[in-house]
């Protein structure tokens, strides 16, 4: 399928009927399994189109139609954020684009996030029609994540997307463990680390909920020191909420996961808030580093799967660098969650797409040249501070954790506790 800024504005054309293209510009802030393009109509509305550059894209896309299609209107009515509204798509042999509106705003990387978090800009209020002050970005993170997880379970359920007990998430996370055991690769100690925490049942008693399950800062698009709007659907499931927070412990600054949970608690105890239960669970944050380390571990697999001996001997290497740092912690199984036990660790951030902040460039004339894509493959290295982890890779098939030489391609679902498990014995 042809990928041209041209082509794209002729998909949305084909997708979206009486849509009549006037401007079509490159859509930086998404993956290197997609090409995207923002078209402008003779309206002047705005409009995304998506063409997946492999057909593992291509399912993800047409999850993701499926699940905005299920977003209802009394569903968006409980959001505190817009979703994107599925509008069209077109068929390319065995390939499908996607039309979707288009949200107004652009992601900004984690450390800008918790800089707006702890300085809000007043210039982004000034104008803001409301005698209470709006809420901090830390309070509509927090609110953001408790309206995802408060959604009900048959939303997800009806339209056939996975659901998962706590056992099963446990299991899920053991079958990986065992899979990166099996490539004897993998520091003892770390291993030992993980076992601890998967050994420990206290950790794993928590009320499933609907998760978005594929959550970074760059789905989240920002306006004026507002979360706009929420993307990437790809990966809406039932499942462990620790998940939807593994990408917070990315920032430098601590206080910003520290806060999201304090507000996202706050929600919960809200009447109005729907979830099962009224109080995050304790063990939260500590799933969530664990999901974060063995995000290095599955990179691992995924390279001595591919035989890229590069990528092999790079993932080592980070294996190799969190071992050091975890060594100076207790073990996890024993309280190195607590907040006795701050830490700063090398570990990478996980998901490394190049989506740079600054927005959509504007749109350009259709029929004009195409303009400059975004440069593939994983940012630069990035420490993980003050948590005990980083956060977890999406996919260990997607990008590769920061340091790693390139992407590996293709991208499936995780194994499931039904993999194969080589090697050294871990946690049954």
């Amino acid at each position: 399928m042809s990928t041209s800024l041209e082509h794209l504005a002729a998909v949305a054309a084909a997708g979206v009927p009486g849509l009549a293209p006037v401007a079509v510009g490159p859509s930086p802030d998404d993956d290197a399994d997609f090409r995207s393009a923002v078209v402008v109509d003779a309206a002047g509305r705005r409009w995304r189109v998506r063409s997946p550059l492999s057909p593992e894209a291509s399912v993800r896309l047409e999850t993701e139609h499926l699940v905005l299609r299920s977003f209802t209107p009394a569903v968006r009515s409980r959001l505190p954020f817009l979703v994107p509204t599925a509008a069209g798509s077109v068929a390319h042999g065995d390939l499908h684009a996607f039309v979707h509106s288009h949200i107004e705003g652009a992601p900004l990387d984690i450390d800008a996030l918790a800089r707006m978090a702890a300085e809000p800009d007043p210039e982004h209020h000034r104008h803001v029609p409301s005698a209470d002050p709006p809420p901090t970005l830390t309070v509509q993170l927090g609110r953001l994540l408790a309206a995802i997880h408060a959604l009900p379970p048959a939303l997800v359920l009806d339209a056939d997307l996975p659901g998962y007990t706590a056992e099963q998430c446990r299991t899920r996370r053991v079958a990986e463990l065992r899979r990166a055991a099996g490539t004897q690769r993998v520091p003892a100690a770390l291993l030992h680390r993980w076992e601890g925490v998967l050994e420990d049942r206290d950790v794993w008693r928590f009320e499933p909920r609907v998760v978005h399950g594929d959550l970074q800062e760059d789905d989240l698009v920002i306006s004026r020191g507002r979360v706009r709007g929420v993307t990437g659907w790809t990966d809406l499931h039932v499942g462990d909420p620790a998940e939807d927070f593994a990408w917070l412990l990315a920032a430098r600054d601590a206080r910003l996961a520290e806060g999201v949970l304090e507000a996202y608690a706050t929600a919960c105890r809200r009447t109005s808030f729907q979830a099962p239960d009224r109080e995050p669970d304790p063990h939260l944050l500590d799933r969530a580093r664990l999901d974060a380390e063995l995000a290095l571990a599955q990179w691992l697999v995924r390279a001595v799967d591919r035989g890229a001996d590069d990528l092999v001997a790079d993932a080592e290497q980070m294996l190799a660098t969190l071992e050091q740092d975890v060594a100076r912690l207790p073990d996890p199984a024993r309280g190195a969650g607590s907040p006795e036990h701050p830490a700063e660790l090398s570990v990478p951030h996980g998901d490394q797409r190049p989506r740079p902040a600054g927005g959509t460039e504007s749109p350009q004339p259709a029929g004009g040249p195409e303009g400059s894509r975004p440069a593939s493959g994983p940012d630069s290295p990035r420490a993980v501070h003050g948590t005990e982890g980083s956060h977890r890779t999406r996919d260990p098939e997607g990008p590769a954790p920061a340091g790693a030489p390139g992407p590996l391609p293709g991208r499936t679902p995780r194994e499931g506790p039904e993999g194969p498990a080589q090697g050294r014995s871990t946690t049954s």
